[in-house]
């Protein structure tokens, strides 16, 4: 069986150098490329066409979840696991709508990012069994959760809002024009039921989207 071909994408060097030492310990896993910013990581995906795609969810510049939607637009069979710091459902809902089959927690199990990488190789989806459960419980629980009616891109926006950028630092994070990021910010209000900005912020700390 031929080698599991896996890109890295992190802004932190320590923690791609852990990862690929994690992973290529397995007998059947190959490292063929890293990047630090989710702009470098489309280009590098573009170049490379791995088997997998691991990519850190909040970097600097467009980040991982703006990264993983133009991979997935321009190869809907990609197969990207997100690994992220944010333990909370939102984010992890965010990340399989907008096209990633796996997402690992960093805080987990050293093992399961082996575990992950293998099972979306085999046509599998992963997600470990506490998020599947807390995700479960919430549909069955029929709490609403508004963050789940956004975007990828409008949640990206919504985030970079709620932690206090500007709009022009905005449009050059995500690199896209001031007014379409306006438009955001005034749709992102109708579709929330906000007024403010200071409601803006309050709804991402009870979602923990940002921290309190």
């Amino acid at each position: 069986m031929s080698d599991i071909r896996v890109m890295l994408i992190d802004d932190h060097a320590v923690m791609r150098t852990g990862m690929a030492r994690l992973l290529e310990r397995s007998d059947n896993i190959t490292i063929v490329g890293e990047a630090d910013t989710g702009e470098q990581g489309y280009q590098l995906y573009s170049e490379l066409k791995p088997d997998v795609m691991v990519m850190d969810m909040s970097m600097p510049g467009i980040g991982g979840l703006e990264a993983l939607r133009r991979v997935i637009s321009r190869y809907p069979d990609a197969k990207v696991i997100m690994f992220s710091m944010h333990e909370n459902i939102t984010f992890a809902i965010q990340a399989m709508t907008a096209g990633a089959v796996g997402y690992v927690t960093k805080s987990g199990e050293a093992q399961e990012l082996v575990t992950a990488v293998k099972q979306v190789v085999a046509g599998k989806s992963y997600l470990n069994a506490e998020m599947a459960h807390k995700i479960a419980l919430q549909n069955m629980g029929g709490s609403d959760n508004p963050m789940q009616r956004l975007t990828a891109r409008e949640f990206e926006v919504f985030r970079l809002l709620a932690e206090g950028l500007t709009i022009d630092e905005i449009a050059v994070n995500l690199t896209i024009g001031q007014k379409t990021v306006a438009n955001y910010q005034t749709s992102l209000k109708q579709k929330l039921g906000i007024q403010s900005s200071v409601d803006l912020v309050r709804l991402a700390m009870k979602h923990d989207v940002i921290s309190h």
